[in-house]
């Protein structure tokens, strides 16, 4: 089959890669793990050191493989995730493996490469449109767009497939969402990631050539799931391993440096760590600590990069949380055995201010976009945290609950893009 454009999603925690044919059906990117066929793919790299005599190489594996690697393996290894909360950060310049220097770019061509050779896809037999989701804001405390777009684009080269367009996720959501709607309507989309929600506003209209789009507004804030496992992370499992606890010094009684646990809750950077002067310093502490077991196991944690089964207990406990009043996080780190009851209501308690402050984006877009809730006909969420209860009902409240739809949580994105690589008037869809 003839294929005129490539969608692709590439998303903090999953990326999914889409293809429009020229009759215009779409299909997503399949991979195998087993017996199970997916068309999701973990945004997630193990490098795996094989010793060979005197010297080693190094094997790259990419999602769902890379994870059974890093749990199985006996070998010495490094695993990546969350690749894409570096992009627009001027404080990642590089990160060394196995004595080799990886940037950001490298390591994204790393994932599109392995999503390459796990699909069976060859992009460079393609001649037609390669379009990139991109989130309307990057995460961080001082994103640098321009930075990120760079590094996208050198990621796509180095993996071959060319400099692709560059489309805001939401407008590529939208656009899948359409493909439903029978009549003229204005539509809220958003777009729930693992580091950013993004949302767009876009006018349909049913012409005799089809669908006519019109952009209204766009809006995003760096929120989304990464944020919610921090609180969970940072209640329950942090003062597990000695948050809030005391170390002795010079007769005094000390609270913990509050630092490390900053930015422990940030799983997918535990990694940056796992640096010498901080395992010195943790060990320090832990001489003078009240209860130093709690913070043998913070180390042992840091140590043995536990940071993906971290995440796997924390994302059970929301997808629990989705459809039950309360859930059970289970987890052993160190000699420190954690099983404590989570309530739906503790977990919108850890979360308000990021409701308050994801509310308020949609808000503000609204206000900008001169537009009233009444003036929505539509709403499309997507995304793995619009399962989330709360996070639901703030569009509930707002637009009504029978404006909401959702739909491929998970695949829209792409699928979307992909349509927008067969417009004709795409260039008005480039992200600015």
């Amino acid at each position: 089959m003839t294929y005129q454009s490539i969608g692709i999603d590439f998303g903090t925690t999953n990326t999914v890669v889409a293809l429009g044919a020229a009759d215009g059906t779409m299909r997503c990117l399949n991979f195998s793990t087993g017996d199970t066929v997916l068309d999701v793919y973990r945004s997630v790299l193990c490098f795996l050191k094989r010793e060979q005599g005197a010297s080693f190489n190094v094997e790259t594996t990419g999602g769902n493989e890379a994870i059974e690697n890093f749990l199985s393996s006996a070998d010495d290894l490094r695993f990546i995730q969350s690749i894409k909360s570096h992009a627009a950060s001027r404080l990642f310049e590089e990160t060394r493996v196995f004595g080799v220097s990886y940037r950001f770019e490298d390591l994204m061509a790393s994932l599109l490469s392995c999503v390459k050779k796990d699909s069976g896809f060859d992009p460079t037999s393609f001649s037609g449109t390669t379009v990139s989701g991109r989130p309307v804001a990057f995460v961080g405390s001082q994103p640098d767009d321009d930075l990120a777009m760079r590094r996208y684009a050198d990621g796509y080269k180095k993996a071959g497939f060319g400099e692709p367009m560059q489309v805001y996720e939401p407008v590529g959501a939208a656009f899948s969402y359409a493909q439903r709607l029978t009549e003229d309507a204005t539509i809220l989309v958003g777009d729930f990631g693992g580091g950013t929600s993004d949302f767009s506003i876009i006018r349909f209209e049913q012409t005799s050539d089809g669908i006519k789009s019109t952009p209204i507004g766009y809006s995003g804030l760096g929120i989304a799931g990464d944020r919610f496992d921090y609180r969970i992370i940072d209640a329950v499992i942090s003062p597990n391993l000695g948050k809030n606890s005391q170390y002795k010094s010079f007769g005094k009684l000390l609270d913990m440096p509050k630092q490390y646990y900053a930015q422990f809750a940030k799983w997918h950077q535990l990694s940056l760590l796992k640096t010498p002067e901080t395992i010195r310093a943790l060990e320090n502490l832990a001489k003078s600590a009240v209860n130093p077991t709690q913070i043998d196991a913070l180390i042992e944690t840091i140590v043995d990069d536990r940071g993906f089964d971290v995440y796997r207990a924390v994302s059970n406990v929301k997808t629990q949380l989705s459809s039950a009043p309360e859930a059970v996080l289970q987890i052993k780190l160190g000699d420190i055995a954690i099983e404590e009851n989570i309530t739906v209501g503790d977990f919108e308690s850890w979360i308000s201010p990021d409701l308050t402050a994801i509310d308020n984006c949609v808000g503000n877009l609204l206000d900008d976009s001169n537009m009233a809730p009444e003036d929505i006909d539509g709403v499309f969420l997507t995304g793995g945290s619009s399962f989330i209860p709360s996070v639901k009902r703030l569009f509930e409240n707002r637009f009504g609950g029978n404006k909401l739809a959702d739909g491929n949580q998970f695949q829209s994105v792409a699928i979307g893009l992909a349509m927008i690589g067969m417009d004709e008037n795409k260039e008005r869809w480039r992200a600015k």
